[in-house]
């Protein structure tokens, strides 16, 4: 990675400022993407800086997933109140479907789901500018997936005939994907500008702190000790969390679920119903951090007289009926895709490098999937289906627009 980077006398803060400034200039609507995290947060306070210097507003999107930090919500209250002339709010309190990785027998949730009203860890807010009924969003369906609510707001929030910018606070440090995104030679981009990414038609998105360090944000905070940053990264220090672990996310997802214990020490009350809102999540939160056969992670051993391939079947047996049939339509296309590549028979396992790299298929890497909880099997080199619905509502966005032309 390091030898793809170019090192430069502008330091990282003017460089945002001048990304952000560009941004302005070049987009006739702007959106900001804020989590409450620590990222998001220097985000909010440069794009406001820009924003009250050119005495402009620009969007706030807050995608609300239910089971989150007291404390993040009360720091995201208090950045909405600090910069309200400059901001546009969309704080989206509606139900959508997350990966609960802590459990075979409900391998979903859906925040804000209205069959558990009952059991929600936290009540809505209630104030302009929250997001709270399907019917307020032409384009939202219940159930939606995370990653189509994403794109199918900025296409309802672009318009016709507008450009429009979201801002997205990532940085290439914290993972290969994120490093990727910046990074690829292939996607298309606004007017050349590595930092941003196209996302749809008159759409892109903009990553103007990709190149900060974590160390970079709390130097921001050093310099500038009247912004606002939210307080449960001093109680994760406190706990011994490393900077560089620090991470706040739906708490049940394939990589968040790493930090489900903290909940259990930083804020006992919400680990309560963090608990009753799931299935598995006390379990979850006691052997994620185990390795082998508990978790899946690093080196995993097969029961005795059984073959890799017997344990999985054997795996398979043990889980509910919607699961393993998930599962089973999932591996019959990877069979059938390493038999086109001249595997007629898959081996019960392959040299670890060669697995470690999906370079050769194996029962032993099935097994590690299964072990892993790893739903979508990104193991196998898979990825997350679009749902149905989302390709109906493309369909019928087509058809308008093919519509809309032959009227003209």
């Amino acid at each position: 990675m390091s030898r793809l980077k170019i090192y430069k006398e502008q330091n990282v803060l003017d460089a945002a400022r001048e990304r952000i400034s560009f941004i302005f200039d070049e987009f006739d609507s702007i959106y900001l993407s804020f989590s409450g995290g620590k990222d998001s947060s220097v985000m909010f306070h440069l794009v406001a800086e820009e924003a009250i210097k050119r005495s402009r507003k620009f969007g706030l999107l807050i995608i609300d997933l239910e089971a989150q930090y007291t404390e993040t919500i009360n720091h995201v209250h208090d950045m909405i109140k600090d910069y309200k002339d400059v901001i546009e709010l969309f704080w989206i309190c509606l139900p959508i479907k997350l990966r609960n990785a802590v459990s075979n027998y409900q391998p979903t949730w859906t925040a804000w789901g209205k069959e558990s009203k009952d059991i929600w860890v936290r009540e809505k807010p209630k104030m302009k500018g929250v997001y709270s009924e399907a019917s307020q969003l032409p384009f939202f369906f219940d159930n939606m997936e995370f990653e189509e609510f994403i794109i199918l707001f900025g296409d309802w929030y672009n318009g016709p005939d507008s450009k429009t910018a979201c801002f997205v606070g990532i940085r290439c440090d914290e993972s290969l994907n994120r490093f990727r995104t910046i990074a690829s030679k292939t996607k298309e981009k606004y007017k050349d500008k590595q930092f941003t990414t196209k996302v749809i038609e008159n759409l892109y998105n903009a990553y103007p702190m990709y190149d900060w360090r974590t160390e970079d944000i709390w130097k921001f905070h050093a310099k500038y000790p009247e912004k606002k940053y939210n307080k449960i990264y001093e109680q994760m220090n406190k706990a011994g969390v490393k900077p560089s672990q620090m991470r706040l996310c739906q708490p049940y997802g394939d990589d968040q679920r790493k930090g489900l214990w903290l909940y259990h020490l930083l804020e006992p009350e919400t680990w309560y119903k963090l608990i009753a809102r799931v299935n598995g999540v006390n379990s979850g939160a006691l052997y994620i951090q185990e390795t082998g056969n508990i978790n899946g992670y690093n080196k995993i051993f097969k029961p005795e007289n059984h073959t890799w391939k017997s344990f999985c079947l054997l795996l398979l047996r043990t889980m509910p009926e919607v699961t393993r049939d998930h599962y089973i339509e999932r591996f019959t296309k990877f069979i059938a895709g390493w038999k086109r590549r001249g595997y007629p028979v898959m081996p019960d396992e392959a040299p670890m490098e060669l697995e470690n790299k999906h370079w050769a298929p194996s029962w032993r890497r099935l097994c590690k999937v299964l072990l892993r909880n790893d739903w979508w099997c990104k193991g196998l080199g898979m990825t997350q289906p679009k749902s149905d619905a989302y390709g109906e509502y493309l369909e019928l966005k087509k058809s308008k627009k093919e519509k809309k032309c032959v009227e003209a």
